[in-house]
């Protein structure tokens, strides 16, 4: 529980209390045996490693009986400055039971050159019994470290491939990371740095900040505050604007009240820019969350983009035309009497399918694949690539495989941080199995095989 909910260990001696407090009240005869149960910290890390150590142990035994399986590859920067490499791991058997789990997470205190990440990567496939030959697929986050071409970590994975005799694995950019550069590309920095300004001016000095909740509650706003900008949160941005926008009139009076001019709050034309890019953010944030959860398929998350492609062809004509149906906040300002020219819109739409285009090239590239993986039983036959066409046939004419795969797909839909940096890496990576694993540890077993620890503290 403490693991899951990404707590330190000494919320053990927290739970202990709440423990005993509910005890006192449903069983007072009872409550000193659990008063000499041990939450120390020390204890509760040790559970968690025991925890961990036990779904890892259920992950290897189900790796041997993978068909085939991909890895994630990411790289990220903890609150101490030490890189940290996580590796997940996809794999599906001969029953068509796919799993996703966190393979390892491996701290990297030295350089974090492309080689020193194959060499770990390497390490972790080797020592968890997982065979080259089955290795069909890697994302990663598209860094140059992961991507070069001679000397990436893809490049020189498909090198040890070719060394191995396997066939040459998929290999992708992450496709939330990819929908997150994309939307960057709406730059409209005349609007975004009034947006954080304001929000600077009004969040950075305590007694401005709370002058300023107290004047939403005396305007009796719908909100009690503006959102503090975060650039590397995605979803930061839509929030941001949204929420900016819904107080725009109070944050233009709060301004005026400080004797703070803000003209363009005053300005049709800047207001229609803000009120544009709110549509459009909140439409990229629900397109991100779509592609984000735990088992999520390469085809469904690929879907999903190309249906946002086609949805900026209609917002295109859309706009040129002055209709505005899915654009709420663009209306809003039309209703009010402000004036509409869709022309510069339109641009910013063009901007992101171009940039969609550039992308999601690789995705473009296995589309075909995709489509197989997604539907086998209805691709036509004369589309798929010659060396899969006899398999394809065999496949669509199998009617217990057609029941399997259906059953499949019915049902697949499918903590460092500033308090805690002190956190171990053994312990790092035993929290973030235990509180992202599918799997459940045998605790029963676990606990036959622990003596009874027993608190002295007096309760």
């Amino acid at each position: 529980m403490i693991a899951k909910a990404g707590k330190p260990f000494t919320e053990g001696e927290f739970v202990k209390r709440c423990i005993l407090q509910a005890a006192s009240i449903i069983c007072p005869e009872k409550k000193s045996q659990f008063s000499h149960i041990s939450l120390s910290a020390n204890t509760v890390a040790e559970r968690i490693s025991d925890l961990s150590s036990d779904i890892y142990d259920q992950l290897c035994v189900r790796a041997k009986c993978f068909s085939g399986y991909s890895v994630a590859v990411d790289k990220t920067t903890d609150i101490t400055d030490s890189a940290q490499l996580a590796v997940n791991v996809r794999g599906v058997d001969d029953n068509f039971e796919a799993m996703e789990e966190l393979l390892t997470v491996i701290p990297m205190h030295g350089q974090t050159t492309a080689q020193e990440i194959f060499h770990q990567l390497c390490d972790a496939i080797e020592n968890d019994v997982l065979p080259w030959k089955r290795f069909v697929g890697i994302t990663t986050d598209g860094a140059p470290s992961m991507t070069g071409r001679k000397n990436g970590l893809v490049a020189l994975v498909k090198k040890k491939l070719e060394e191995e005799g396997v066939e040459e694995a998929i290999a992708l950019h992450c496709i939330i990371h990819q929908q997150a550069l994309w939307s960057k590309c709406l730059k409209f920095d005349n609007v975004m740095s009034v947006v954080v300004k304001c929000i600077n001016q009004i969040r950075s000095k305590g007694l401005k900040h709370r002058r300023f909740r107290t004047f939403l509650e005396e305007m009796e706003s719908e909100y009690g505050d503006v959102l503090d900008f975060t650039d590397v949160r995605w979803l930061s941005r839509g929030n941001v604007l949204k929420r900016f926008f819904e107080l725009r009139a109070e944050v233009k009076a709060f301004m005026e009240k400080d004797e703070v001019a803000v003209h363009v709050l005053s300005d049709p034309k800047w207001l229609m820019d803000l009120a544009f890019l709110v549509d459009i953010t909140h439409e990229l944030n629900v397109l991100n969350k779509k592609l984000q959860g735990q088992g999520q398929l390469v085809s469904a998350a690929y879907d999903n983009v190309r249906a946002f492609s086609t949805k900026l062809m209609l917002w295109k004509a859309q706009l040129s035309q002055t209709n505005l149906c899915h654009f709420p906040a663009c209306m809003a300002l039309v209703d009010a009497g402000t004036s509409f020219s869709g022309e510069k819109y339109v641009d910013a739409i063009v901007k992101l399918q171009e940039e969609f285009d550039h992308r999601f090239a690789d995705f473009k590239t296995h589309r075909a694949t995709f489509q197989i993986f997604a539907d086998p039983f209805s691709f036509d036959v004369q589309d798929a690539p010659p060396v899969l066409q006899v398999e394809l046939i065999d496949l669509q004419c199998n009617s217990e495989l057609k029941s399997k795969f259906r059953q499949l797909f019915s049902t697949l839909n499918f903590n460092k941080s500033k308090y805690r940096s002190r956190i171990t890496d053994d312990h790092l990576q035993a929290i973030l199995r235990v509180s992202t694993s599918s799997l459940k540890p045998n605790v029963a077993q676990l606990c036959e095989r622990k003596r009874c620890l027993v608190s002295s503290s007096k309760e």
